[in-house]
């Protein structure tokens, strides 16, 4: 069991980087096109999903290893 969440850290963590780097590419994409353009450009709401999934595993991440730690702290 407490390879498995560990397992489960480890692939939450992963996935944050995946997203970090996903939104590092979206921002160094961005063109004074879209920063002049009128409303949200392709490249903005592809940052805002990037920082939407790393927020959100970042929290899964946090999560499980609080319940490692609560499970396996004897």
């Amino acid at each position: 069991m407490f390879w498995f969440t560990l397992l489960l850290v480890f692939a939450a963590i992963g996935g944050t980087v995946y997203f970090f780097v996903r939104g590092i590419v979206a921002f160094l994409a961005t063109t004074k096109e879209d920063l002049a353009g009128d409303g949200p450009s392709e490249g903005a709401r592809a940052q805002n999903k990037a920082m939407q999934g790393r927020v959100l595993l970042q929290a899964v991440a946090v999560g499980f290893a609080l319940l490692a730690l609560m499970l396996f702290n004897a």
